[in-house]
């Protein structure tokens, strides 16, 4: 085991491992343990009791985090040409459609999110092997294939995120910054766990959220108490 940096040491100091944070006191915490020279993401690792093999407990919705990630999406939008002048209007960083399925397909990825139309995923459904693995294929479900795509750019830009549980029942995703005030954070992991409650799958029995984990970048996990959070 790697030798813990005195931050670390210090940080781990702050935290009782076996208490149960309110996520108001969890956010102030999370701020004065995170030591990075650089503005740290924030992340939250949410743990359900629900088996995803199983399709009927698959947890998969969208949100709109009140105060955003804090990060600058770029947005990619395979569209028609009469789509083109909407998207670059409502901000799409990238507009366009065979070129950019060209480039994908020799391997380039810079991009965050994608969003297209029903028409364009004929040739955006090729590129499923490329997209799938990280995360950015599109997704009716997720409001990232829609006829309506002025909207879906707008949306995305203010902090509209895409989240899934993984194969081991955890939710991961980016919930803002370290440079957020503690409410700004609060409100945003209190947005996402109640969207993940509302989605609690009729065949999941016993306790649905096991645990909820908030770190920053190289910081340690601090517990929040799950009643804290609704």
């Amino acid at each position: 085991m790697a030798k813990k940096t005195k931050n670390r040491k210090q940080a781990l100091e702050k935290i009782e491992p076996a208490k149960l944070y309110p996520i108001q006191e969890a956010s102030q915490i999370l701020k004065e343990i995170t030591y990075t020279k650089f503005d740290a993401a924030v992340d939250m690792d949410v743990r359900l009791g629900v088996d995803p093999r199983k399709a009927n407990q698959m947890v998969r919705g969208v949100t709109t985090l009140p105060h955003g990630t804090g990060k600058e999406v770029k947005v990619l939008v395979l569209c028609t040409p009469d789509k083109e002048e909407e998207a670059k209007n409502a901000g799409a960083d990238l507009v366009g459609l065979d070129e950019y399925v060209e480039k994908i397909q020799n391997g380039w990825v810079d991009f965050d999110v994608i969003i297209t139309m029903p028409s364009a995923m004929g040739k955006v459904g090729k590129l499923g092997r490329i997209l799938g693995p990280r995360g950015l294929m599109p997704n009716p479900k997720a409001g990232t294939v829609t006829m309506e795509i002025g909207k879906a750019v707008e949306e995305v830009k203010k902090g509209k995120i895409d989240f899934k549980v993984d194969k081991f029942g955890i939710i991961h995703t980016r919930v803002g910054k370290v440079s957020f005030t503690p409410e700004q954070i609060a409100d945003n992991v209190k947005e996402l766990a109640q969207t993940i409650v509302k989605l609690k799958p009729s065949s999941s029995k016993g306790t649905y959220m096991l645990s909820v984990h908030i770190s920053s970048t190289m910081s340690p996990g601090i517990r929040i108490d799950p009643k804290s959070l609704v």
